[in-house]
């Protein structure tokens, strides 16, 4: 007997042809910018061939402009932690209403490219910038012989597209440093930090740090954090000497350290903004995670470590956006073929490994409203593909409020005034928790996004964007 396609029940052709008319509804749908229920998706209704009609005569094909949304560390369990907290557990968060969804996995390799089951953010970025996996704690280079690999930013800055990169980590942090540096190690961040990579220094021939490698590179937006890093002193090459940021300037980019500034910079030149030593400090505080758990508790919507004047995700990520359309499409522009922006909620797994249940929730719902940014961008350039997705799985688990884990566990008292226990068990209880090797959401809208249905790998989003781009 042949094989029939996941979720179609044998021999009803009256449902076959239902699921096409829905998936043909909803390709409709998507092209005028309304969000699909779950139950319309292509991936319930037929698989491949209800993916090619999607596809099929509906919308632009090519995208101009990509956006493309990363939550670290945001696993499924993140998201409906953060859904039941903020919006209940009927509500809808704007990553939960792109009309297709799909998984991907996530694990990475070793030298010898056999699988590692659970990746590190530099590996699994490393998957999706350049089209390959690598070994976890490298940084767009190969497994087993340590040279650099093309990353998605390098293709769209070569075929004159503008680039960005966006992230509440430092800038120099594994995900955003995939897309524009190349490291043996993750650790290799500013000028001082090259001790696990000696191969990459500027004396051996090699690039220097992630620093200096993403102000080298001239990619036209970095928004961040990380200001230590770029203030570290440069000791080899053509500017040694100057700190990195000294450097960036010297090439022409704009400084900035707050709201304010970034509010008055000009599209002409490049941007650098620096908003924490650090990494960004999140926006919600409670209570860590216990052992034995935590009394009920709300979550405090501000941190008094958040300098006053530091700009949102959503904020940057908008302000991002307005730089990059001027700088792909303005009259005055050598770049007119459009742009790439990459945006990271990092701190979903910075709190995460730090059972902090209020920091991660509160970090994905600033994420979420960076998702809402970038989508009401493309609701008036349905030339653009959005795609939010996560870079791997993490620890945190929702578990009954009459549960007694064994690891670390805190109830939380919800918008909807009802209790939620979350749990944290991945590590012992004093150790940093650690990511799961679980597959992951992708979803996305616009040109070539019926390409994230199904389970899909995640060098294959490489493939999605350069292909929505035709980028050669």
């Amino acid at each position: 007997m042949g094989s029939r396609p996941y979720g179609r029940p044998q021999g009803s052709r009256q449902a076959g042809r239902d699921g096409r008319r829905l998936a043909w509804g909803a390709a409709a749908l998507l092209v005028a910018g309304i969000a699909v229920p779950a139950a319309a998706s292509a991936s319930q209704s037929g698989g491949g061939a209800d993916a090619a009609a999607l596809a099929a005569g509906h919308g632009p094909k090519k995208a101009k402009n990509v956006i493309l949304l990363i939550g670290d560390g945001m696993g499924d369990s993140e998201i409906t932690l953060a859904r039941d907290y903020t919006v209940g557990a009927a509500g809808r968060l704007n990553m939960d209403t792109f009309p297709l969804t799909g998984a991907y996995t996530t694990y990475s390799v070793d030298s010898s490219g056999k699988p590692d089951y659970v990746t590190d953010s530099a590996a699994s970025g490393t998957g999706w910038a350049t089209g390959h996996k690598t070994v976890n704690g490298r940084i767009s280079k190969t497994p087993g012989t340590d040279k650099p690999m093309t990353t998605i930013l390098e293709l769209a800055q070569k075929n004159g597209l503008a680039t960005g990169s966006v992230t509440t980590a430092e800038l120099t942090d594994a995900t955003p440093a995939v897309l524009a540096s190349h490291a043996t190690d993750r650790s290799c961040q500013g000028p001082a930090d090259m001790k696990a990579c000696p191969g990459d220094t500027i004396a051996k021939g090699g690039p220097g740090s992630i620093a200096e490698q993403s102000v080298n590179h001239k990619v036209d937006v970095l928004l961040g954090g990380g200001k230590a890093r770029f203030d570290q002193k440069i000791t080899e090459g053509p500017y040694k000497g100057m700190t990195v940021t000294d450097q960036a300037k010297k090439l022409g980019y704009q400084v900035v350290t707050d709201d304010k500034s970034l509010g008055g910079l000009k599209s002409d030149k490049p941007v650098l903004g620096l908003f924490a030593p650090g990494n960004i400090p999140v926006e919600w505080t409670g209570k860590a995670a216990a052992v034995g758990g935590t009394d009920p508790q709300r979550c405090v919507t501000s941190n008094p470590e958040r300098a006053a004047g530091t700009p949102s995700l959503e904020a940057q990520t908008r302000k991002a956006v307005q730089l990059l359309e001027a700088k792909g499409s303005g009259k005055k522009s050598s770049k007119k073929n459009g742009f790439f922006l990459q945006v990271e909620g990092a701190s979903i797994d910075k709190r995460d490994h730090a059972a902090d249940p209020c920091g991660q929730i509160g970090e994905t719902a600033s994420f979420d409203r960076a998702v809402k940014a970038a989508r009401d961008y493309a609701a008036t350039h349905p030339d653009t593909l959005v795609v939010t997705t996560a870079d791997h799985g993490h620890s945190s688990q929702i578990v009954p409020l009459e549960a007694t884990p064994p690891g670390l566990s805190s109830t939380l008292v919800t918008d909807e005034g009802r209790q939620l226990k979350v749990n944290y068990s991945t590590n012992t209880p004093g150790k940093s928790q650690e990511h799961t090797g679980t597959q992951v959401r992708i979803a996305a809208q616009g040109p070539q996004a019926e390409r994230v249905l199904g389970v899909t790998d995640q060098t294959q989003l490489f493939t999605t964007i350069r292909t929505a781009l035709s980028l050669r």
